[in-house]
Order: structure tokens, then C-alpha cells, then sequence
């Protein structure tokens, strides 16, 4: 590497030290201290000179050394303002790294992107994500269909789990469909609570998203599609015409077998038995009926 790596333990106590950084539990602040783990993240994301990355809370550089080796060009989007002077220091001549001080939540993406990655064949987001924040970031980049190749994340484990699971499972739920319907999940590792600074109390794991050119499925209403995915999932114990029936209104609720079973659907069945095909299916005859 042409400068000192910054994901070691001795390397990031000492850049904590210079600058007396204090963690911010508030910002689930927690650095990650293992090269390997770094390695498979940006092989993970598909990356070349020709790419560009855009890494969300890049802490003191530890991933953002590694795609700044790998990528055409490194665009680091950190929250908390303390970063950003550590940021410049350790990538000062770095000159395919720019660092954006925002909150990734408000910022105009699609504007950051067309206004970073000029000229090149395309971008991946790659981000170790704050537990608290990883859902409502994630469906940020998948609902305002972003021009991006992958999306390669480290997040809590079992979000990963529940992200990838397959219909019929515990962990497969409304989180799986929304994924599922925008991209191709897929576990890449798991990584041990020891290897950050400071130490989660969970394990985490790292998830590739690849997205699609086209949801597996045609919906006519998205909006209409996820909330009678989030319906059916509503209370886990009931069977999926008991949640449709609070969902359309009990005044209604004599409709809904007939409706499931006009779908091929046995109303016993839970909703997490359904598949993405299922739910579409459901949503658009709820529509047809005027629900």
C-alpha cells in the first residue's frame, strides 16, 4: 500500500489519539480493524479503474483506503462533522477520494452521483452502515432507483439474514420482499464483533445487492404492492386472509377468501409463505376490487 494501512488496531488507536476523537454511540460509530474482511468487501462490489465508489460513513478511512486502490474514483459521504478534517489528513494526495460532509438521508444522490462520477462505466455503493440507520439508508438508494451496479454493505447480521431469506422462513418477511423486488441478495461473510473499535455487541455481516434491470414481478402500483406486503406481514401469527381482512376494513372482510383463493392462494397460509409472484398477485386483485 503507498501509505500506512489505517485498518490496523495500532493505526486506528493512534489516529484517535492525535486527533482525541470520542466514539458517538449516537452515530453507532464503530471502526473496523481487519484487512481481510476490507478485502472481501471491495471484491465483492465488482470494482475496476473504470468504476467509481460511494461510501457512506467511512469513519477514518479504513474501507476508503481500499477503494481508493481499486476504484477510478472514491466519493465518502460522512455524517459527523469531526471526520472530516481526519478524512482530509489521511487522504490528503489522494486524488481519486473526494469526502462529502452530509447526511446521506437528505442529500440529492442522484445529483452526487452525476456530479462525481463523470465518465466512468459505473458506480457501486460500498459502506460499513451504522445498525441504526441501515434499513431507512439502504431503501433511500433502492426507491429512488439510483443508477448503481451493486450495493455491497457491512450491516447487523441478522438484517443480512432477514434481507436474503427465502420465502417460508422466520427471518422472510416485508424487509426480504422490498429487497428482493429491486436486487439479487446475496451473503457474502460474516464478520465477528471483535474485529471493530470499539466492539458492537453483535455480529454483522456483509451483503451484496446487485441490482436488477427489472423487478422479478410487474405491479401497476408499487406503492399499492408494498403496503399489501407490509399488510400481510402485520401480525406474523395470523394467517394472511386475517391480516387482509384488517387491512381492506372488517366491513369487508367477507371478500378476502374468495379474493385469495381467485388467486390460487389458500387463505390459511401465512404471509410468510407468499412469494414476491404471490404478492403481486394479491396486490392487483385487492386493486381490481377496489382495496
Amino acid at each position: 500500500m503507498t501509505q500506512a494501512d489505517v485498518a490496523t488496531p495500532k493505526r486506528t488507536r493512534d489516529i484517535i489519539a492525535k486527533y482525541g476523537f470520542s466514539f458517538k454511540k449516537s452515530l453507532g460509530q464503530n471502526f473496523l480493524i481487519d484487512q481481510n474482511v476490507l478485502r472481501n468487501i471491495v471484491e465483492a462490489a465488482e470494482l475496476d479503474k473504470t468504476k467509481g465508489a460511494l461510501e457512506i460513513g467511512p469513519g477514518i478511512g479504513a474501507l476508503t483506503q481500499h477503494l481508493a486502490e481499486t476504484a477510478g474514483r472514491v466519493t465518502a459521504v460522512e455524517i459527523d462533522q469531526r471526520l472530516i478534517p481526519i478524512l482530509h489528513d489521511v487522504f490528503q494526495g489522494t486524488e481519486n477520494v473526494h469526502v462529502e460532509h452530509g447526511d446521506v438521508l437528505k442529500l440529492d444522490l442522484r445529483g452526487l452521483l452525476e456530479q462525481q462520477f463523470v465518465g466512468l462505466t459505473g458506480v457501486s455503493v460500498v459502506a460499513n452502515l451504522p445498525y441504526y440507520v441501515t434499513t431507512p439508508i439502504l431503501m433511500k438508494l433502492l426507491e429512488e432507483k439510483l443508477p448503481l451496479e451493486n450495493i455491497v454493505v457491512m450491516i447487523q447480521k441478522e438484517v443480512a439474514v432477514r434481507m436474503a431469506a427465502k420465502p417460508g422462513g422466520k427471518e422472510y418477511g416485508s424487509l426480504s420482499v422490498a429487497v428482493q423486488y429491486y436486487c439479487v441478495p446475496e451473503l457474502v461473510c460474516t464478520v465477528p464483533h471483535t474485529v471493530f473499535i470499539p466492539q458492537p455487541n453483535v455480529d454483522s455481516a456483509v451483503i451484496k445487492l446487485k441490482l436488477r434491470d427489472k423487478p422479478p414481478v410487474e405491479v401497476a402500483d408499487e406503492d399499492h404492492f408494498f403496503r399489501t406486503v407490509q399488510a400481510s406481514f402485520a401480525q406474523r401469527r395470523k394467517t394472511i386472509a386475517n391480516n387482509l381482512s384488517a387491512f381492506i376494513g372488517k366491513a369487508n372482510r367477507d371478500k378476502v377468501v374468495p379474493l385469495l383463493e381467485g388467486c390460487g392462494i389458500d387463505p390459511a397460509r401465512r404471509g410468510e409463505t407468499l412469494s414476491i409472484v404471490e404478492f403481486a398477485a394479491v396486490s392487483h386483485a385487492l386493486q381490481q376490487a377496489g382495496f
